[in-house]
């Protein structure tokens, strides 16, 4: 097959993007309600979501650097074959055994597919060209990933509202149709991957196997040497520990508010997919905010503003301000993810790119698992609206971890000559680049830059002319 043009890669990418969350929009409905309708408590519930964490927090890195060793493509159909397993097994599951499968083969499916599908849209929109902003792309798969989701549940619902088809249960229907949709991103995924290097023999899965510890080892590596890639990390404790408030507490506040859970109740249901719009619209501004601000910039700004959202769902009366400042918070979520993941990628090249991103991925689950202990006793102490208060303070306190992106790109526009080139990078150990001495452009040799950028920050995106990233 020729080589892909960079609107081809984008193209395809969105389309996988689209087609990978659909099914999860049609689940999240039903979730909880079709395993009380099998006979589990919530007790039994949170011990299930718990174990699918810990599958999660044990193989996130490992399938990192699998995918970085033996291909995106490879790993996503693995991924995505489990996924297809777990959907098929929780349409028949009635027993806490069968649902603690259920969840272990859907930790096992987050593990592999955190992070391969955006390595590869980055890594073949840099083969095409490569001087091509993939940013605006994965700003565009985030408004993708809010409108299908939102699709998703709101099709779930009609379902429902359908009944019983024969002898399935009505919250059973929408687990099947969603397993069906697996099926065809499947096929779909098979037919629109297409691998960007080497071709991958089947006796090359050997050596990838034995490689990917070595490729976590060196993911992890970058950070002590990036300053830049350590802070963006760190990023991910306190946002995991701040979306407690809106993924948790919210129902809790609204329910304190409104003086009745299950009015409380019938309000969340429209207002989930409302969130789930607003945050792909967040999303979708994402270039305006880049042209503006620039990537590091906007971030900050970015993660105050959802701490005065949080703030505003945790003190605000009425539930009308609740609820305001709720799609606020997403609105702001939906602009941040894609602005902190393109500033990830500009810090690594090669074949790390996917560890490095799993190894953020999974720095936000001791964060979450923090805050769920944390601000939970704390509400069960002192309220709903005081732990909240305490979680915007978190989201808010991290905005400072973007200033070395920033002061990285502010040096290397301030010290490269205009029309001048990117400086060539040095060879470190276990071949990363570390960039000269001094560094390119400027930048101190703890920032690792990707090859053939002007710096680690990409300094031109910071200059209110082209858009970045999501």
């Amino acid at each position: 097959m020729s080589a892909l043009t960079v609107r081809q890669v984008r193209f395809r990418y969105l389309t996988l993007y689209g087609l990978r969350w659909l099914p999860t929009g049609l689940t999240i409905p039903v979730m909880i309600l079709l395993m009380q309708e099998r006979g589990l408590t919530l007790s039994q519930i949170g011990l299930l979501s718990t174990a699918q964490g810990l599958v999660v927090l044990a193989l996130e890195l490992p399938t990192g650097g699998l995918a970085d060793a033996l291909g995106s493509r490879v790993v996503l159909v693995t991924a995505w074959a489990v996924s297809l397993l777990s959907l098929g097994l929780f349409a028949v599951a009635d027993s806490f055994a069968l649902f603690f499968l259920v969840w272990a083969l859907q930790g096992v499916y987050r593990a592999l597919d955190s992070g391969p599908l955006d390595s590869w849209y980055v890594e073949s929109t840099l083969a095409a060209d490569r001087d091509a902003d993939y940013e605006p792309g994965l700003g565009f798969a985030g408004t993708v990933a809010g409108v299908t989701i939102a699709g998703g549940a709101l099709l779930s619902g009609g379902l429902i509202a359908l009944g019983p088809v024969g002898p399935v249960s009505a919250l059973t229907v929408p687990v099947l149709v969603a397993a069906a949709l697996q099926a065809v991103a499947l096929v779909v995924l098979l037919i629109l991957l297409v691998e960007t290097g080497p071709a991958r023999s089947a006796g090359a899965l050997r050596a990838s196997v034995v490689a990917a510890p070595r490729m976590v080892g060196q993911a992890v590596g970058l950070l002590r040497r990036s300053r830049v890639l350590l802070a963006l990390v760190s990023v991910e404790l306190f946002w995991g520990f701040g979306m407690v408030t809106f993924e948790s507490l919210l129902p809790v506040r609204l329910a304190d508010v409104v003086g009745d859970p299950e009015r409380a109740a019938a309000l969340l249901g429209p207002a989930n997919s409302a969130a789930w719009l607003v945050s792909a619209a967040g999303a979708a501004a994402t270039p305006l905010l880049l042209r503006w601000l620039g990537a590091a910039p906007a971030a900050g700004l970015l993660r105050i503003l959802q701490g005065l959202t949080v703030l505003g769902m945790g003190l605000l009366a009425g539930p009308a301000g609740v609820l305001v400042a709720y799609l606020a918070c997403y609105a702001v979520h939906g602009a941040s993810n894609p602005l902190h993941l393109g500033l990830l990628h500009r810090q690594v090249d090669g074949p790390y790119r996917t560890s490095v991103i799993s190894l953020n991925s999974m720095m936000g689950q001791p964060g979450f698992a923090l805050g769920a202990v944390l601000l939970t006793a704390l509400a069960d102490r002192s309220g709903v609206g005081t732990a909240m208060v305490v979680g915007a303070v978190a989201l808010a306190v991290a905005a400072p971890l973007y200033l070395p992106a920033w002061w990285a790109g502010r040096r290397a526009t301030s010290t490269t000559p205009p029309g001048a080139g990117p400086a060539a990078p040095g060879t470190g150990p276990a071949g990363v680049d570390t960039g000269s001495p001094t560094g390119p452009a400027g930048a101190s040799a703890g920032d690792v830059q990707p090859a053939g950028a002007a710096s680690s920050a990409e300094p031109h995106r910071n200059v209110p002319v082209k858009p970045s990233r999501r």
